[in-house]
């Protein structure tokens, strides 16, 4: 079954009594919340909470064990639901950049819309160029991923994404494999993707794009979202002991 979007106005992602275990290990209970169009959500919390993983169920990395996932209304979880093709509506980048090192930074970009997609190579190229300009990396369309450094890997890991023209991004740590003077050039694109009014949702443990670019901030402690509201009132204002402690340590270093 192909992903027919809703015509209702229903939001992109409707996440619903989300449930991981892995044997007897509960790592998300219970997860609820909405994606609407346009808006940043960063996913803050301790090692271990259930930030990576509730991305990887969002994309299906990781089959959940309940709950729903509706995409344009439309639950994915669902028997014939096409999965490479829900992926290219909701794309993923990766703390690792999960590049294919066999191939160069163009075909990188391309090679998934050829086959998903199903575009020629032609168009295939000339939407991989774009985003490779865009992310300031079109001087290197023929250099493989060893060839470059961390930062620009992770920006061609974006390009990549959004080559496939994504409804929504999911971004797992997107900086957290990088050198710390290669941060700053893959979170500058990120701001202008936001700035774009690209759906973005985001687990990082960089607290100045959290508060500074997201509507809305989750922070996850024990498999839950234990508490979610805007970056002012999580920053400045955060309820729950959990948080205050989690937020009194992060910004501490």
């Amino acid at each position: 079954m192909r992903i027919k979007p809703s015509v209702s106005d229903a939001p992109i992602l409707s996440i619903r009594h989300l449930a991981k275990t892995f044997g007897k290990n509960k790592v998300l209970n219970d997860i609820d919340f909405d994606v609407e169009a346009g808006e940043v959500i960063s996913v803050i919390g301790s090692s271990g909470s259930g930030k990576s993983t509730l991305l990887r169920c969002i994309n299906l990395l990781e089959m959940p064990t309940g709950g729903e996932i509706l995409f344009r209304g439309r639950n994915i979880l669902d028997r014939g639901v096409n999965i490479p093709e829900y992926r290219s509506h909701v794309g993923m980048v990766f703390q690792s950049f999960n590049l294919f090192h066999n191939m160069t930074v163009l075909d990188n970009c391309v090679v998934g819309q050829m086959k998903v997609r199903k575009r020629s190579r032609d168009e295939a190229e000339e939407k991989a160029r774009y985003y490779l300009e865009k992310v300031g990396l079109l001087a290197y369309v023929d250099a493989r991923p060893r060839q470059i450094s961390g930062g620009q890997k992770q920006r061609v890991a974006i390009a990549r994404a959004l080559a496939m023209d994504p409804e929504v991004l999911l971004f797992d740590e997107p900086t957290s494999a990088l050198d710390p003077e290669t941060v700053g050039e893959v979170l500058e694109v990120m701001r202008d993707l936001a700035g774009e009014q690209i759906t973005m949702l985001v687990v990082t443990h960089e607290m100045a794009f959290a508060r500074d670019v997201s509507q809305r901030v989750f922070f996850m402690h024990d498999g839950v979202i234990h508490e979610e509201g805007s970056p002012e009132s999580i920053f400045e204002r955060p309820e729950k002991q959990e948080t205050q402690e989690f937020l009194s340590r992060f910004l501490a270093r």
